[in-house]
């Protein structure tokens, strides 16, 4: 059975989008990088939001059978978690990180997947 990693990392970014992380991207960066194939982009509004899409997102894909390679650890005043997926890489940041790094406009070349939350009647029976 194969991953694939384009549908993997939408479903991140949906599922950090469901759970109100803003302005969710996923950005394919297959032409443009050789150590990972896509990022997914969301900003968190505090960090204990910001541990909370960690442990979403790390539920979500253990049940896949997908782990970090390294698992973040997040102080109270955390700015930035990014999780090294291999094929992927989340980055959940905070509004202010966000606008300083500009990670969409570092990796200007990269094609940008906006990733909208979806309203109940759209979401999974599980989910709700």
């Amino acid at each position: 059975m194969s991953i694939d990693m384009r549908e993997t990392a939408l479903a991140c970014g949906q599922l950090l989008a469901d759970h109100n992380g803003s302005d969710t991207v996923v950005m394919d960066l297959r032409k443009l990088s050789s150590w990972t194939d896509f990022f997914v982009v969301t900003s968190a509004t505090s960090s204990t939001h910001m541990r909370g899409l960690l442990r979403h997102l790390e539920d979500h894909l253990a049940e896949q059978g997908i782990v970090p390679l390294r698992r973040p650890r997040l102080a109270e005043d955390e700015e930035w978690c990014l999780v090294d997926f291999g094929d992927f890489v989340v980055h959940i940041m905070s509004l202010g990180a966000r606008a300083f790094y500009e990670l969409e406009k570092l990796w200007f070349e990269a094609e940008l997947s906006p990733v909208s939350p979806r309203g109940p009647a759209e979401a999974k029976p599980e989910a709700l």
